[in-house]
């Protein structure tokens, strides 16, 4: 059934046309995703659908009992309320309900039938749980001090409460504009299952590609103006992305070999004496004057970086606390030349300011952080504040360089640079203050290469890029001519960019792994493994060593010889290959989860697989100590 319909929608801003005469239904159960170059008015489109905004031409429409949940990229806050006050501000008949509710209980003049009345809508849409529930979604998200002010809160934590809000606020259609950003690997791997498993229709914008590939049922992408969609998830997407691309091409090719046959035919001097000849002449004028389609801009890098030493950056023994807290703890750390590092941990325990200790804007508590002569560091920070709006494009980049050479050693401009990154002429000259969000990051990231420095420093680097940007960037960090440190929660980027994690793992301990982040997720899941196998062991020794106590205190003798049986003897001798197999076989079925995490009906088959071969792993063990055990006690016997 179709919940909502979005019909010719027009919007423009000044000169720029966002979106031109667009169509878009929406029906129950229809997870959708929303992509594009940033810039093209994705958020504005949210904003049409949910009502915040209204469109230049076109109507959206719904039905009358419709809800729609709202999540902007900027949300509002009421500073003098608290977390869960924020949380309770929807504007659902449910939360409305809850607000009127407390409202009448502090209010001494509220009469009993009143509250008795409030009591029973109260009982008849089930709000009693709500509060529970409220606190429940933001503890996953991070969030614990329910009654602390918003205005004592970081943007980032605001942007979870307000992810929480439109989570619990009930709805027929969830709007969601960037949920990921501010939020850590573990809080998105829980939203995954969540909107998974939630009821309802959804339609987001997210540059998460797994987020994407595991979440939505559908992808629209949002190009020039006009709406695409495919039914299927971003990996489909892709693919038939591809078709649609080589059938473009090849209808332009078609449209040139007519052009040029035509062009033939008129130069013959044919004269327009017939209806047929003029209807030749006619169809020549209407193909030249057709557009070709034109191709996607790509975003182009290709920026030289600075001569590195050998020496690069050593932190020795480093330490930093806040308030008392200690974030990092005695961290040692080598970077090699051409290192690949991706940072990951929850928000809060330090990453970002483990990179502004190696940058020098924060010092540590004790500890060195040992710079070479020759490194010239980049920082792409997670804040763009610092960012003067009343300057134009083109003077932001000036002051990083007027020129640049490319590792082709040309020279570009910085207005040709602009152009690259997909600034074209009109914009340069535009204020920074009347850019989108994600446009601001794009240029803050421009102007960091524009200084060619040999070392990046990225803080959270996917965040409101959109993912041709990424995907350009990723490809530009493979090809980059120095190291490389990325804070980050994308578990794509960092899958694609890191060839070391360094993982926040609490009390100021920084892990070290080799590898990515799947294999860093492989290496997790071996130790949690090794962890179950000897929590297995220590149980059934202790097992046990309470039965034998047990047996001895009753004084019982044993009559018989111990021996083996012939099965038993065969088990003994087969055991430990058998256990070495199941843990290769779960081992392999982890990675095939990872890797299969976009095929639902796959991935509960596998699971189910590995529950059955954990279960056999935990009873092998088991028999493991037993006939072990057993052994040590038949040599004791035998010993003269």
């Amino acid at each position: 059934m179709s919940l909502l319909t979005a019909e010719n929608i027009s919007k423009s801003y000044s000169d720029k046309k966002l979106l031109n005469h667009i169509n878009l239904s929406i029906s129950e159960g229809d997870k959708l995703g929303l992509i594009g170059i940033n810039g093209t008015g994705k958020s504005t489109l949210l904003k049409i659908i949910a009502g915040v905004e209204k469109a230049d031409e076109g109507q959206v429409t719904k039905g009358s009992a419709m809800q729609i949940a709202y999540l902007s990229q900027n949300p509002d806050f009421d500073a003098r309320a608290t977390v869960l006050e924020q949380v309770f501000k929807g504007d659902s008949p449910l939360m409305k309900l809850i607000r009127e509710y407390t409202t009448a209980l502090g209010n001494p003049g509220t009469s009993d039938e009143q509250v008795l009345k409030l009591t029973r809508d109260m009982d008849a849409l089930n709000a009693w749980n709500l509060e529970s529930e409220a606190q429940s979604i933001l503890t996953r998200l991070g969030i614990s001090d329910y009654n602390a002010p918003i205005d004592t809160l970081s943007g980032g934590r605001k942007k979870r409460v307000a992810l929480a809000a439109a989570l619990l606020n009930p709805a027929d259609l969830l709007v969601l504009d960037e949920p990921t950003n501010h939020l850590d690997n573990e809080a998105i791997n829980w939203l995954e299952q969540y909107l998974n498993k939630r009821k309802g229709s959804l339609l987001m914008i997210t540059h998460d590609r797994y987020f994407l590939d595991r979440v939505v049922n559908q992808i629209i992408e949002l190009d020039k103006g006009s709406l695409y969609l495919y039914k299927g998830n971003y990996s489909y997407y892709l693919e038939k992305k591809i078709e649609r691309e080589e059938m473009e091409q090849a209808t332009e090719r078609k449209r040139q070999r007519l052009l040029k046959k035509e062009l033939a035919w008129l130069k013959k001097g044919a004269k327009a004496r017939t209806t047929k000849q003029k209807a030749r002449i006619d169809r020549y004028h209407r193909l030249n004057a057709q557009t070709a389609g034109q191709r996607d801009e790509k975003l182009q890098i290709s920026v030289a970086s600075s001569r590195l030493g050998k020496k690069t950056i050593e932190l020795e023994q480093v330490c930093k606390s806040f308030a008392g807290t200690r974030v990092i703890d005695n961290f040692s750390f080598k970077l090699a030349r051409n290192d690949r590092v991706g940072i990951i941990g929850p928000n809060g325990s330090g990453k970002s300011t483990l990179l502004n200790i190696i940058y020098g804007i924060v010092q540590p508590d004790s500890g060195t952080a040992d710079i070479g002569e020759t490194v010239k560091m980049g920082l792409y920070s997670q804040e763009i504040q610092h960012i003067d709006g009343s300057l134009r494009v083109i003077e932001y980049i000036k002051e990083g360089a007027e020129f640049l050479s490319t590792s082709e050693g040309h020279k570009i401009s910085a207005s040709q640079m602009l152009e690259r990154f997909l600034f074209p002429p009109t914009l340069q000259w535009s204020l920074i203050e009347k850019l989108s969000g994600g446009e601001k990051r794009r240029l803050h990231l421009l102007r960091v290469l524009m200084e060619a420095p040999n070392i990046l420093l990225l803080d959270e680097p996917t965040n409101d890029l959109d993912i041709s940007t990424l995907a350009i960037l990723e490809d530009y960090l493979d090809d980059f001519n120095g190291a490389v440190i990325a804070v980050s929660h994308d578990r794509y980027f960092l899958d694609r960019m890191a060839e070391k994690i360094l993982s926040f793992e609490g009390n100021g301990h920084i892990g070290q792994y080799t590898g990515n982040y799947s294999d860093y997720q492989a290496k997790c899941s071996d130790q949690t493994v090794d962890q179950a196998k000897n929590n297995v062991i220590d149980n059934v020794v202790s097992s046990k060593q309470r039965k034998n106590q047990r047996d001895n205190q009753k004084g019982r003798k044993k009559t018989k010889p111990l021996k083996f049986t012939y099965h038993e003897q065969k088990e003994y001798a087969e055991i430990d290959d058998i256990i070495a197999g199941l843990e290769d076989k779960i081992k392999l079925l982890q990675i095939q989860i990872n890797e299969a995490a976009i095929d639902y009906v796959l991935l509960q088959q596998l699971v189910t697989e590995k529950d059955e071969l954990e279960r056999q792993l935990k009873e092998k063990l088991e028999r493991w100590v037993y006939l072990n055990e057993l052994a040590e006690k038949i040599a004791k016997e035998g010993l003269p």
